[in-house]
């Protein structure tokens, strides 16, 4: 999917929100937690600097789709610094945006790995590690402001893929959408100007691993967000 070049005072609004958000201490549990992950390390990566604070969002500042995940992983992208960097929701995510023509890489290892988002952008509705994978209701609309400045920036967005019920549900909050609609993977949510929620399952280990979610599922809406995203032919002149 080609992307326009973006407004130099977009792409600027983005780098100094990333750096607004990477310097956030405002959920004392989440600061502690993350931390505490930063410090100990798993011990495969015992070796490596972790990031250890929240994580900006990342991609084409002229996005059409946006996806939009949980929360960091506590050895994943609290350790890589970048979404859905360094662990298996990242490989399936990453090797399937490859497929859509979104990525320029199957791989995802680090914030120096060269990778390039085309026409899409990964953000979270939550941007520090929470323990066991759940931040609080209060943690969650903490964070709310970074993903509303966030999407009032990234203006050409016409598909927002949300990456789990989470995730679904706090877009559906954000757009204000009456009735809330039941999430489900594929799940298409129409919104004013012509913008559109999917939802998708979570490529969590445990989606992945049961086959609830399957490399077919995931291709299948991105596929249809691309379709979503794509410009609608005009009137043939006469």
């Amino acid at each position: 999917m080609d992307s326009r070049s973006p407004d130099p005072s977009r792409t600027a609004g983005l780098a100094e929100l990333a750096d607004e958000i990477a310097a956030c201490r405002r959920c004392p549990r989440l600061v502690a937690w993350r931390e505490k992950v930063a410090t100990e390390r798993r011990a495969a990566y015992r070796e490596e600097e972790y990031w250890g604070r929240p994580v900006p969002g990342f991609g084409d500042p002229a996005a059409s789709i946006v996806l939009v995940g949980l929360a960091p992983g506590a050895h994943g992208s609290n350790r890589t610094g970048r979404m859905f960097t360094g662990d298996r929701s990242g490989e399936w995510l990453f090797a399937a945006l490859e497929r859509a023509g979104l990525s320029s890489q199957p791989v995802s290892r680090s914030r120096a790995d060269g990778l390039v988002l085309r026409g899409a952008y990964i953000t979270a509705v939550v941007h520090c590690a929470p323990p066991g994978n759940q931040p609080s209701v209060a943690e969650r609309d903490a964070c709310s402001p970074y993903l509303v400045r966030e999407l009032a920036l990234l203006e050409d967005a016409r598909v927002l893929v949300a990456l789990g019920k989470f995730a679904f549900d706090a877009l559906c909050r954000h757009y204000d959408v009456r009735p809330r609609p039941v999430f489900g993977h594929g799940s298409p949510v129409r919104l004013p100007q012509g913008r559109h929620i999917l939802g998708c399952y979570h490529p969590s280990q445990q989606n992945t691993f049961t086959g609830r979610l399957t490399e077919a599922m995931l291709d299948e809406v991105l596929s249809e967000a691309r379709r979503l995203a794509s410009p609608r032919p005009g009137p043939a002149g006469g």
